[in-house]
């Protein structure tokens, strides 16, 4: 089983049911100029949930889950994505964030004879998959995974990605590609800031 949307890039995913937020994330068109947005419409986004939530039910352990898309969905969950990338660039300083209230949503809390709780989304097409999605946000921000996952700061990339560095100080989904181009454009800018700050000749020398 695959992350369709986040391994159109690369093959790194995050663990566990935290993917199915990432792979969310990535159904936006980046890196290559050629990629379609996996919510662009019904079709594509047929296509990506009846991949994405059958790997997610395998990284969680939970069954098999079959979701029909409708095109009065889309809207509802490029809106997710969205305000999810927002919070996300805000949480690393990029752009200023906002409250987003997700009030028509359901999620079931189930308490077990062993005392352990679990948690099943409700609803259908937008609704359900808005509450899974919350719900692993959710989760892995009580286990401590929820600060790893970030958008890359090259613009032109944008993709979700999980940080795996020990002190959690990655800002580029890869450094060999993304990061070797900020870093060689930043130093285009400096020689040229640096060429135009030299005075100019002295004609009578």
């Amino acid at each position: 089983m695959t992350w369709p949307a986040t391994e159109r890039c690369f093959p790194t995913a995050v663990p566990g049911g935290l993917g199915l937020v990432q792979d969310l994330l990535n159904t936006v068109p980046s890196c290559r100029p050629e990629e379609d947005d996996l919510l662009g419409d019904v079709t594509a986004a047929q296509t990506w949930v009846s991949v994405a939530l059958p790997t997610w039910a395998e990284r969680t352990g939970r069954a098999s889950v079959r979701l029909t898309l409708t095109e009065e969905d889309l809207p509802r969950l490029r809106q997710l994505r969205e305000q999810m990338r927002r919070a996300l660039l805000s949480r690393c300083g990029t752009t200023s964030g906002e409250t987003a209230r997700f009030t028509s949503c359901a999620l079931q809390v189930n308490l077990h004879g062993d005392a352990a709780l679990t948690t099943e989304p409700e609803g259908e097409g937008w609704r359900w998959l808005t509450s899974a999605i919350l719900c692993e946000a959710l989760l892995a921000q009580t286990t401590g995974e929820w600060r790893r996952l970030k958008i890359c700061r090259n613009e032109q990339c944008g993709r979700a990605f999980y940080d795996r560095s020990r002190n959690n100080s990655g800002v580029w989904h890869s450094t060999r590609g993304c990061g070797n181009a900020a870093n060689l454009r930043a130093s285009r800018q400096r020689r040229r800031a640096g060429a135009e700050a030299e005075p100019a000749p002295d004609p009578q020398a």
